[in-house]
């Protein structure tokens, strides 16, 4: 016989034949248990507890024993587990953490621990191991008062069970993470944005700064990357930043809404047509902002950190003007402006209106403001466009 055919296959041996294989032969009358507990690879002490246990109870006591407490003084009550599952079922994306907030917030019986909360969950099959290792946080950033930056942007679009599309307009307070806007828009065109912005502003006031991604209606190229929204935003004194291109992290908070939101409501109540989207959203964003616990808020809703802006919306645009002795160009159709005999693009969004050309660091270049923002950089060493 071969030294290959000797060897056990230890690996394929289950637990319990190895406990019973080495009690049999540890109650040998030569046997050395010292020497057989290094060949089962278990201490000495290991080797003469399970000794032990077969000679009191046989191979029957070699089975696990429970480790559980022959009494549990702190354990969760009936009541307790009974409002955890309840508030989880009305809130099936909620983690421990948001339920235990919840839950105290109401006033109701709470395990004292988010821990606890989590294993009544995962006790009752209400947790899904894989799909919880999906969800990890954004890195954190935040502006330190209300309505320094919003951040805007268009949920992915769904088809309705009636037909068409509805795209989730989407505004975000960046400070306490209010939900400034949720809109059920049938498109993703300027009209419709700046029309439901109008609503917005009337309601909240103007932010300092809007945060947006590069593509439409907001976006137009890496290298003019101003719209005609852009452009009415700039004459509301509102300045505008774009997301750095293929980094959505950028606008993390906000596509952390677009998760959240899809989990806690699109996945769970199918909708038909527009109105009743707008329904939804209606309800899920006030609880959103007024009930909802949130971790990167201390587990206070949104709401307790929020304050409408002291600016308010005109009903008309302000005329834009420079300082006395600017150099200013009106930017023609095209996009595009004469300086020194020569011809700048600075985009389209900008035609009919007038900018001011200020000379920069460099010598031979200028920056282009429109209003109190920079739009354009040309300079007087390159060669036209």
């Amino acid at each position: 016989m071969t030294r290959k055919e000797t060897v056990m296959p230890w690996k394929e041996k289950t637990l319990m034949s190895l406990r019973e294989e080495f009690v049999g032969l540890a109650v040998q009358d030569e046997a050395n248990l010292s020497d057989l507990c290094r060949r089962f690879k278990i201490s000495r002490k290991t080797g003469y507890k399970w000794l032990k246990r077969f000679r009191q109870g046989g191979t029957g006591a070699l089975q696990d024993r429970s480790r559980c407490p022959h009494s549990s003084p702190g354990r969760v009550s009936a009541e307790m587990e009974g409002e955890v599952l309840e508030m989880r079922a009305a809130h099936p994306a909620w983690g421990g953490r948001k339920i235990k907030a919840r839950l105290e917030t109401l006033g109701k019986p709470t395990p004292a621990s988010p821990n606890t909360v989590t294993a009544i969950l995962r006790r009752h099959h209400e947790i899904d191991p894989d799909e919880a290792r999906k969800h990890q946080p954004f890195q954190r950033f935040e502006m330190p008062q209300p309505n320094e930056l919003w951040q805007m942007d268009f949920k992915g679009y769904f088809p309705m069970l009636l037909g068409g599309y509805c795209h989730p307009f989407t505004v975000l307070e960046d400070h306490s993470r209010f939900l400034l806007g949720l809109q059920a828009c049938p498109d993703e065109t300027y009209h419709t944005v700046q029309k439901q912005l109008t609503d917005i502003f009337r309601r909240y006031g103007l932010p300092q700064r809007i945060l947006m991604d590069n593509g439409s209606p907001w976006g137009d190229t890496t290298e003019v990357p101003f719209t005609i929204l852009g452009a009415w935003l700039i004459r509301l004194d509102i300045q505008i930043s774009h997301s750095r291109p293929r980094h959505p992290q950028t606008m993390g908070k906000d596509e952390r809404l677009h998760r959240t939101l899809q989990s806690e409501l699109l996945n769970q109540v199918p909708l038909p047509d527009l109105p009743s989207c707008q329904r939804a959203f209606d309800q899920w964003r006030y609880e959103y902002n007024f009930e909802r616990p949130h971790e990167a808020l201390g587990m206070l809703p949104p709401a307790t950190r929020y304050q409408p802006s002291l600016r308010p919306f005109p009903e008309y645009l302000p005329p834009v003007c420079y300082e006395p002795g600017e150099i200013v160009r009106k930017v023609g159709m095209s996009g595009k402006i004469s300086f020194h005999n020569r011809i700048f693009r600075v985009g389209k969004a900008f035609r009919h209106q007038p900018v001011a050309i200020r000379p920069a660091m460099v010598d031979g270049d200028f920056d282009v403001y429109f209003c109190k923002q920079q739009v354009a950089q040309i300079s007087l060493r390159e060669h036209n466009p």
